[in-house]
């Protein structure tokens, strides 16, 4: 075999090997290659008849929650968590403290969009509530995202002003700001007392009126004078204002007033 024949033989050889090599460095590469943990994007909550992104919600009706998961491993599951830490537990309404491991088969798969809706009770307190999205994979990789959310009353009063004494034979007056968030059903009003005693020339009085100017508005100043009979007896008297929904979701503020002679 001449010298040229064996040049072109070895050179054949050394590509092969190269090539080799190059394959099986290849081959380790992938073996050992770092799988990326889950990403999370486009995280979005709010109401959900709206489905709307503004962080806020109320009672009684339920919460929009979408995101976008980037994963390049399977997913495993995923977790949402809905609770507060400034708010405490009363004898009217407790602290909303939400749970839940999504991990059916629709989940679990490569770079899933997350949506849900989520019941939001009407007995909680209104407030503030941290809200946690947290991805797992198969091969256990997790990734966090997290946010704030506003929890409102359905209906709510403010800027209360209403009379404390008033003089029978004229009138008092009650004010408040209303925001009802399905529009205001009607307006109500009782006043009564409890065992006052009726002297002569006096009338017990007792006071009921539906006020259904406010029907629809979702915001309303509700501005009245109420007239006091020249022959209601003198003394306290209990105030109560109903304000209902077109939901049929009630609330009710309670004072008293003090009628004298």
């Amino acid at each position: 075999m001449n010298t040229k024949m064996m040049n072109t033989q070895f050179k054949f050889l050394a590509i092969i090997l190269s090539l080799g090599l190059f394959l099986q460095s290849c081959s380790s590469d992938d073996d050992g290659a770092v799988i990326s943990a889950p990403v999370i994007s486009d995280f979005e909550f709010g109401e959900g008849s709206e489905h709307s992104t503004e962080p806020v919600a109320y009672k009684g009706s339920d919460l929009h929650v979408e995101a976008d998961i980037y994963a390049e491993a399977t997913v495993a599951s995923i977790t949402l968590e809905i609770h507060s830490h400034d708010l405490t537990d009363t004898d009217d309404a407790i602290v909303w403290d939400f749970e839940q491991v999504y991990d059916d088969a629709s989940y679990q798969v490569i770079n899933p969009t997350f949506h849900e809706h989520v019941d939001i009770p009407s007995d909680i307190l209104a407030g503030e509530y941290h809200v946690e999205l947290i991805v797992v994979d198969a091969l256990g990789n997790s990734t966090i995202s997290e946010g704030h959310l506003e929890i409102m009353d359905v209906i709510s009063l403010s800027d209360i002003d209403i009379e404390e004494t008033a003089a029978r034979g004229e009138d008092f007056h009650a004010e408040f700001l209303v925001t009802a968030v399905n529009g205001i059903h009607e307006i109500s009003v009782d006043i009564h007392a409890h065992d006052l005693e009726v002297g002569e020339g006096e009338e017990e009085w007792d006071y009921e009126e539906v006020f259904a100017d406010y029907h629809e508005l979702t915001e309303a100043e509700f501005h009245e004078h109420i007239d006091i009979p020249a022959t209601a007896p003198a003394g306290e008297y209990h105030v109560a204002f109903t304000i209902e929904d077109e939901d049929g979701n009630i609330v009710e503020y309670e004072t008293h007033i003090d009628i004298t002679a």
